[in-house]
């Protein structure tokens, strides 16, 4: 079984044999042109569906297209979607910001035979990446050079010799959409998807909907308006949310300010989930502790650190969501969510990342993760013994100049900051990261002015979807993860946001679209879209999961045999067979749409 989508247990798998081990890492993530999706003339809205009233979408309300207006330092090189791997393409807005129009070349995917060997997804990859590179810098903006292709795939170095020849190019992935395509009828769609949908591993209750990206129509609804747990699909919702509220170049910091007494030092956690000790940390390329520490202790000068102190008051509320699982606080996918952790609570992240493959994310997770970061920080700062021991506290106001060579209580003595929640937002997505999940909904909480807490972030992520003209009665969230069993939303609500984010009347939404795991290649369909009957989705379909025990989901996009992009979601909450069953049956819906013209 390749890597489990599960919240909180893969089937078959015992919480204690996880070890040291979590979801991240080298994830295979693939960049997909298709961040940049081909927008509807003409169209000033979001998506609309049968039934819906398209100019309920109204203007962009709260989206902004000029990445210069999305946080702290908007020249800051970006990654705008790009892998986790060594040399990402990191990418700058060009002056006067993000161009509206004209859209980048549309992109879309072509059938693919059986997936290629290693050495093959290498070198495909390769190619995929130099794609990526073309549609950014068609869309206008500035590419700043990776450098050697080399770095990308691991070190460089002289080439191993090999007896066996040179592989043939494999065969393209991405080929271009056609934008006069034949639009699927919803007679031909129905057809095709009536026989697969009432398949007995799918459970008494599914629900389902297609529909066109470009314009928006609906093509065959089941349920559609029905909310349904979706699982970690939620995350869907949590990834439109946070971009809107916070946008793609905004940066969460951890600050650490002077204290009230002499030496003291305060750790101020600003909500990042990735902050790492140092450079052996969970996520590549996080803030990490050790920069705050030789700040802080620069600008201390003769003053040496006494004690550390931990405000994590900018998240209220219980660190667990009441509705989780019982298991899940030990089970390895989820973890106490504190305004100040390091590397989203594993105990061991080094051994996490190298083990990833094998426990199918799970990691063991400290019970206190804001204390822990605490004692991790002294302990950089140079303190032991009773002085290593952190305390609670609330930072200090900051109270004017310092007095000498001694800051002044509550003056900032360093900061750092995450990566650009678009790169966050692409982890979360790619690798169903349960515990990224949370600390972005407490973002759109802070954003809106709600607490940052389980209710609060499900409140502001509400208000968002309300905010972009799309129905909020068809969603109730508990959290923002999909832990939650109690969490609902209609497939019809998924395909109308994955449309927003593809018709470009909101640039800002293309990041859910990088980390969204390739059919038969990456994240948590890797190792789907390989039986005869779901291999036309292989390379593809590309789509956000769900599990939990007795849920499966699954949300995306897929292009039609006529080269038409299309929209799908389904969602079942009442399966009882086995798990490769049911995703084989999930599986076989969004081939089939990949196989035919249905009209």
């Amino acid at each position: 079984m390749g890597r489990e989508d599960s919240h909180y247990r893969p089937e078959g798998v015992d919480g204690p044999k996880f070890g040291r081990s979590g979801s991240g890492g080298a994830t295979g993530r693939v960049p997909v042109p298709d961040a940049h999706l081909p927008r509807t003339p003409g169209r000033a809205t979001g998506s609309a569906s049968v039934g819906r009233d398209p100019d309920r979408y109204g203007a962009n309300p709260v989206g902004r297209a000029d990445p210069g207006q999305y946080g702290p330092d908007p020249t800051a090189p970006l990654s705008w979607p790009t892998p986790d791997l060594p040399g990402g393409v990191p990418v700058s807005p060009p002056a006067g910001g993000m161009p509206v129009s004209p859209p980048a070349p549309p992109y879309g995917p072509a059938p693919v035979p059986a997936p290629p060997p290693r050495r093959s997804r290498l070198r495909l990859l390769a190619v995929l990446a130099a794609v990526l590179v073309l549609a950014l810098a068609g869309a206008g903006l500035a590419v700043v050079p990776p450098g050697p292709l080399a770095g990308w795939l691991g070190e460089a170095g002289t080439p191993r010799a090999s007896a066996q020849p040179p592989e043939p190019d494999p065969p393209a992935v991405l080929a271009g959409l056609d934008a006069n395509a034949p639009l699927p009828t919803p007679d031909g769609v129905r057809a095709a998807l009536e026989p697969l949908v009432g398949a007995a591993a799918l459970g008494d209750r599914v629900n389902v909907s297609v529909a066109d990206v470009t314009t928006g129509r609906e093509l065959y609804g089941r349920g559609q308006d029905s909310p349904t747990v979706p699982a970690s699909v939620t995350k869907l919702a949590t990834a439109v949310a946070v971009l809107v509220a916070r946008g793609p170049a905004y940066r969460i910091p951890t600050r650490a300010v002077a204290g009230a007494a002499p030496g003291e030092v305060v750790l101020v956690g600003g909500g990042d989930p990735t902050l790492a000790v140092d450079k052996d940390g969970f996520y590549p390329n996080a803030a990490r502790l050790d920069d705050l520490a030789a700040q802080v202790r620069k600008a201390l000068g003769g003053t040496a650190p006494t004690k550390v102190t931990v405000d994590s008051s900018l998240f209220s509320g219980p660190v667990y969501e009441p509705g989780w699982d019982a298991d899940i606080p030990t089970g390895g996918f989820g973890a106490a969510i504190t305004a100040l952790t390091t590397d989203a609570a594993r105990q061991d992240p080094a051994g996490a990342r190298e083990n990833f493959d094998e426990t199918h994310g799970a990691a063991d997770r400290v019970p206190n993760p804001d204390l822990t970061a605490g004692r991790q920080f002294a302990k950089l700062l140079g303190l032991s013994g009773d002085a290593a021991q952190v305390k609670r506290g609330t930072a200090p106001a900051a109270s004017g100049a310092s007095a000498g060579a001694t800051p002044a209580p509550g003056t900032e003595l360093g900061k750092v900051e995450s990566l650009p929640l678009v790169r966050l937002v692409d982890i979360m997505i790619s690798d169903s990261d349960n515990v990224i999940a949370e600390y972005l909904a407490r973002q759109v909480a802070l954003a809106k002015g709600k607490p940052a807490s389980f209710t609060g972030g499900a409140a502001a992520t509400d208000q968002v979807i309300g905010e972009l003209g799309l129905p909020a009665d068809e969603i109730s969230l508990a959290d923002g993860s999909g832990l939650s069993r109690t969490n609902r939303i209609s497939p019809s609500l998924l395909t109308d946001l994955i449309t927003l984010a593809g018709n470009g009347t909101h640039p800002e939404l293309a990041a859910i679209f990088g980390g969204l795991p390739v059919g038969a290649w990456s994240g948590t369909l890797g190792d789907r879209y390989q039986a005869s009957v779901t291999k036309a989705g292989a390379g593809v379909v590309r789509a956000k999961t769900g599990t939990l025990t007795g849920v499966n989901a699954i949300a995306g996009l897929v292009t039609t045999a006529d080269n038409r992009l299309l929209t799908f979601a389904v969602l079942t909450d009442r399966t009882t067979g086995s798990l490769d069953d049911t995703r084989e049956a999930l599986d076989r819906i969004s081939s089939t749409l990949a196989r035919c013209g249905c009209r």
